[in-house]
Formats: structure tokens, sequence, C-alpha cells
């Protein structure tokens, strides 16, 4: 977090200190991070909520890869029927891959309503 955020050596610093991510004063001691957040339970990284913030205790969680992987910059949010996920999440969901969902949307250019609804052949769908 240190190094990502002050280290213009540190490899991508660019999406992190070179984007303007900061890492709060009072984490600047690794027992006053301690304090705030815990030990990291098991199975869990340390993410920003929103991640165009700073590294602080209000902006900080532990979260699960899924979640880090759901929260980053690249994702599409796509809200359909009032609720808004990932491209990823909605595939997940619909039983879709996320290379077909992606590819209606992207490649294909279809509308959200129309790629989350036509349903797969079924010599193509996804076994879970």
């Amino acid at each position: 977090m240190l190094s990502r955020c002050q280290d213009p050596n540190f490899p991508k610093f660019q999406n992190w200190g070179g984007r303007g991510i900061r890492v709060c004063e009072r984490w600047q001691t690794f027992e006053h991070f301690f304090a705030d957040m815990g030990e990291c339970p098991p199975g869990r990284v340390l993410d920003r909520i929103d991640n165009d913030g700073d590294y602080t205790k209000d902006n900080c969680r532990w979260a699960t890869t899924r979640e880090q992987h759901n929260n980053k910059r690249p994702n599409r949010p796509l809200t359909f029927n009032g609720r808004t996920q990932t491209i990823a999440e909605w595939a997940r969901e619909l039983g879709f891959s996320y290379f077909t969902l992606n590819t209606r949307l992207n490649r294909l250019g279809w509308s959200i309503e129309r790629a989350l609804t036509t349903p797969i052949d079924p010599a193509f769908r996804r076994v879970p």
C-alpha cells in the first residue's frame, strides 16, 4: 500500500500514487493501520471501497478476491431492472460466460436488455 502510493519506482506506480491515490497520515505506521483494520482474515485482501479514493479507515475493507475484482476501474457496471452489477457478476448470475456477455455488449453492440435477456443456444451454454 505504501509503496504503491509513495514510491515512483514501484511497478505500476501510475495506477496508485501516480494518479493521486494517497495513504492517510495515520497509516504511515503499521501499528495505526493494524489498530484500524485489524488482522487480515483468511482469504481476504485489502480493498478500497471507492477505488478512486485514498487508503483510509472509512474507505478500506477486507474483501474477497472476487469482491476486489468486481471493484476494479476497468469494470463496466451494467444497470438492468434497477440492479447494477459488473459484466462478470451478471454472467455468473445468468449462467453465461463472461466472453459471451462481453461480446454481445462490446463487439456486437447489443443493448444491455438484449444482452442479458437473450437466451444462449443450448449447444453453447457454459457448464457450471
